[in-house]
């Protein structure tokens, strides 16, 4: 099992920058790979970044250029650096976990609110 805490979420102007951490627990984190995902109000969940456990990376074309995802492997955290914040980007941010062997995400955390003023 593998609990994982989101924080750094919160009211940003447009164009403004948020730091998001995910922290895990266990001891294999770096077996896992780690996703962010957000969800905007009457919207679907959509995939934003991932960092998987080989070192791939993968952003959605909406925050490419903006976002940069990283972990640290001795802490058991992912981050999500955000710059160049749009009002769009407003969205509960959550973060996931699944094993190398696994198709979906198996682990989620609770989520962060960021919301970006126009």
């Amino acid at each position: 099992q593998v609990q994982l805490v989101e924080s750094g979420g919160g009211l940003v102007s447009a164009g403004g920058s948020l730091r998001l951490s995910c922290a895990a627990s266990g001891r294999t984190f770096s077996m896992y790979t780690m996703g962010w995902f957000r969800q905007a109000p009457g919207k679907e969940r959509n995939i934003v970044a991932v960092f998987s456990w080989n070192g791939n990376l993968y952003y959605a074309d909406s925050v490419k250029g903006r976002f940069t995802v990283s972990r640290d492997n001795a802490k058991n955290t992912v981050y999500l650096q955000m710059n160049s914040l749009k009002p769009e980007d407003t969205a509960v941010y959550y973060c996931a976990a699944k094993r190398s062997t696994r198709n979906e995400y198996e682990y989620w955390g609770q989520g962060t609110q960021v919301t970006v003023s126009s």
